[in-house]
């Protein structure tokens, strides 16, 4: 579930020495690194935002839950279900497996997901009037809460499994956007703009835009964390990426402009400007010595 922006890089972007060394250990080759990044003046994370590997333990397993929600829901959608019917499943699910969802109640968010069809870029809430069609495309996205430790991912559907072409390029695009900001992530050390960059790249190579209003956020032991993941912008700005850094990566792509409003009667539903299809799928992630690890998806 994506925040809106202005958040964290709001609050945060004039701190300075972010970074700090605990007193009477010794340097390590990440605390190197970082100190190095905050001297060039780069923007670096808090030692709150590095987790344990017991943490991160339990994030995998949140993510174990997260991700059996979303591979269920693949024999599970179809058309002529309600998007409430989705999520029913959903909670039914979540609860079976002794977790909770974090979207329920979330500022007010009343359902246990959100389902987003076609012109629907994300937060669409379930409701028992809304009926899938054959060719409709849907995201679904919710996050778990396991033994307090959250994982969040979402999923594109093709109802029916066929599509126009235009609709399954831009659902193929946008699979592929998210891959190539894993790619980025391949090695420790790199920047949150390194991610947008590469997926804005893709997505304009491919007749499209990228959503800038919202973006993937830091995760794990609260819903939304540092640092916002923007998917556009330059190399070598946002947040540098450490080992021990949870967060999610989410593209929203757009089949024309990337300007987007929200709905003013429900509060939440996030809808394309011109109302052409959007498509989006979302992975956490975990940053090691050796890149990126997948915890749901």
């Amino acid at each position: 579930m994506s925040p809106f922006l202005c958040t964290f890089a709001a609050m945060n972007g004039k701190k300075k020495n972010r970074w700090t060394i605990i007193k009477g250990q010794e340097l390590t080759e990440m605390d190197r690194i970082i100190l190095a990044a905050q001297e060039r003046g780069k923007e670096v994370p808090t030692r709150r935002l590095i987790k344990t590997p017991e943490q991160i333990e339990g994030i995998r397993r949140a993510g174990v839950v997260n991700t059996g929600i979303l591979d269920m829901l693949t024999d599970k959608i179809h058309a002529g279900m309600t998007t409430l019917e989705i999520d029913d499943l959903v909670a039914e699910y979540t609860a079976a497996h002794g977790a909770k969802s974090a979207c329920l109640g979330y500022e007010g968010f009343p359902k246990s997901c959100c389902t987003s069809v076609n012109e629907v870029v994300c937060h669409g809430i379930p409701n028992d009037w809304e009926v899938l069609e054959d060719g409709d495309i849907i995201n679904v996205d919710c996050t778990t809460i396991l033994d307090g430790y959250f994982a969040d991912a979402s999923r594109m559907y093709v109802v029916g499994g066929k599509t126009d072409a235009k609709r399954q390029k831009l659902v193929d695009v946008a699979w592929e956007c998210l891959k190539i900001g894993e790619e980025v992530c391949s090695k420790p050390y790199v920047y949150v703009g390194d991610i947008g960059n590469a997926i804005q790249k893709h997505a304009r190579k491919n007749g499209f835009s990228v959503v800038r209003d919202l973006a993937g956020h830091g995760t794990g032991l609260e819903f939304h964390e540092e640092p916002d993941v923007d998917h556009y912008g330059h190399k070598g700005t946002g947040m540098l990426l450490v080992p021990g850094m949870v967060f999610t990566i989410e593209p929203m792509i757009n089949m024309g402009t990337y300007e987007v409003f929200c709905d003013e009667d429900d509060g939440w539903t996030v809808v394309t400007e011109d109302e052409l299809p959007s498509a989006q799928w979302e992975h956490t992630f975990v940053m090691t010595e050796h890149g990126v690890e997948v915890l749901t998806h």
